[in-house]
């Protein structure tokens, strides 16, 4: 079994783990010095494309064309650039043990792998109905999308049932982007949710009735206040039928599932201090463990904007915090300082001719301004909150990318908001002024 020993380590090959390479060659860091461990197959993408332009029927997004960094307008980084920076890119490798204490980490084949300093950077696994024990959950063709392996599954299988049945479980993200592109492939949709409205973490019943109208005319059937409790199959083990809660049973060719993730933290129970389900880190994404940072999905972090400690799930700051962490190592390595994290939460999506973004937070009341008639050519429509007198988050539809910045802006400032009438009329408008 080989031992190798790098300076700094970055175990996870997702975005985060792009955007901190990218950062460390421009810090400097010399050939060998660094390496990335992934259970993938390929060097770090971008996330967000599985669930829109990998699925398409035509014109469908594949590598090497959705390498990091190209999400956020940055190079391409192809595998041959590892190579050229003198950056390890070990890949198909899955870390199964981690001993913080003496800086070193085991594969499952057995190779050992030393550092001087560590990047924890796993990110999320997706929720499986295996894992609650939902009956018949282990059939063939229920899907999960993650990584770039469940695409591949997803993309065979829509050729393999042509025009067939699909169900989506979720009314996420996942389920509206997923719900979206199925149609685009011709198949016939249904989604599925228990909660009262879509994306009920984020939209209000006002914006999430747009949505479910827009998806509605769009030929998309949805079953709201109910959930999947077991699925029957064929004697191909293939799924045929969900059975609802509320009695119904609903044909399926495909199922695909969007319940939820969770960070995968695992490796380091008992070593580094956690909170809110994550590991608790600084605003430079130190750890409790001296020269352990982590970063993205796994990562409890103070939300300075909001003098609170939050977990963020967003390739948004996947990016900016893998950035952050390693300006913090070289900082430190220099005995330098850099600025806190200051991150004004980001959310966005696309799906059909649609594209929303939000900044901010969600809370207090809300007051929703524009055209938002799902019936509309173009409709544009936004969302500001106000809480204690303050706008605190702003969501916009349609948005130009000049209307985009205005309403980060106003999240950002938090301007004074008396009065909601007024600020339902002016809507965008109000956003310009600022």
């Amino acid at each position: 079994m080989a031992e190798k020993s790098f300076k700094y380590v970055i175990v996870g090959g997702g975005v985060s783990a792009g955007y901190a390479a990218r950062e460390f060659a421009n810090q400097g860091v010399k050939k060998g010095e660094l390496a990335i461990i992934s259970k993938e197959a390929v060097a770090p993408y971008e996330r967000p494309a599985l669930s829109k332009g990998y699925l398409f029927p035509e014109g469908a997004a594949r590598l090497p064309g959705f390498h990091t960094c190209v999400g956020s307008g940055g190079e391409k980084l192809l595998p041959e650039w590892y190579a050229d920076k003198g950056i390890s890119l070990i890949l198909s490798t899955e870390i199964v043990k981690a001993d913080l204490a003496s800086k070193t980490l085991v594969s499952a084949a057995g190779d050992t792998f030393k550092y001087e300093s560590l990047i924890i950077a796993t990110g999320s696994t997706v929720l499986r109905l295996t894992d609650f024990g939902v009956q018949g959950a282990d059939s063939k063709n229920i899907l999960y999308l993650r990584e770039i392996d469940d695409a591949d599954k997803l993309v065979e299988t829509i050729k393999a049932k042509k025009n067939g049945k699909v169900v989506i479980v979720g009314g996420g993200y996942i389920g509206l982007e997923l719900s979206a592109v199925m149609k685009l492939n011709n198949l016939d949709v249904t989604m599925v949710y228990p909660e009262p409205w879509c994306m009920p973490r984020l939209f209000t019943a006002n914006i999430a009735a747009f949505y479910e109208e827009y998806y509605t005319n769009k030929g998309v059937q949805i079953i709201k206040g109910t959930v999947a409790v077991g699925f029957n199959s064929n004697d191909n083990g293939e799924v045929k039928e969900v059975k609802l809660k509320d009695g119904r049973v609903l044909e399926a060719d495909i199922v695909v599932v969007g319940v939820g993730a969770r960070p995968l933290t695992t490796l380091f129970k008992g070593q580094v201090e956690e909170d809110k389900g994550g590991i608790k880190t600084d605003a430079f994404f130190k750890t409790s463990v001296a020269n352990v940072y982590a970063v993205g999905d796994v990562a409890t972090f103070p939300m300075k904007m909001y003098n609170d400690i939050r977990r963020v799930e967003h390739v948004d700051h996947s990016r900016k915090s893998a950035e952050q962490a390693v300006k913090a190592i070289f900082a430190s390595e220099q005995g330098k300082t850099i600025d806190e994290y200051d991150y004004l939460p980001m959310f966005y999506s696309r799906s059909f001719n649609l594209s929303w973004q939000f900044y901010g937070d969600n809370v207090g009341d809300a007051v929703i301004f524009g055209d938002n008639s799902p019936k509309s050519e173009n409709p544009k429509f936004g969302s500001y909150w106000i809480k204690d007198g303050k706008i605190v988050g702003a969501f916009l539809e349609g948005g130009s990318p000049e209307e985009n910045k205005a309403i980060a802006k106003v999240a950002k400032v938090q301007p004074a908001a008396d009065n909601l009438d007024v600020l339902a009329k002016e809507g965008l408008a109000f956003a310009s002024k600022i």
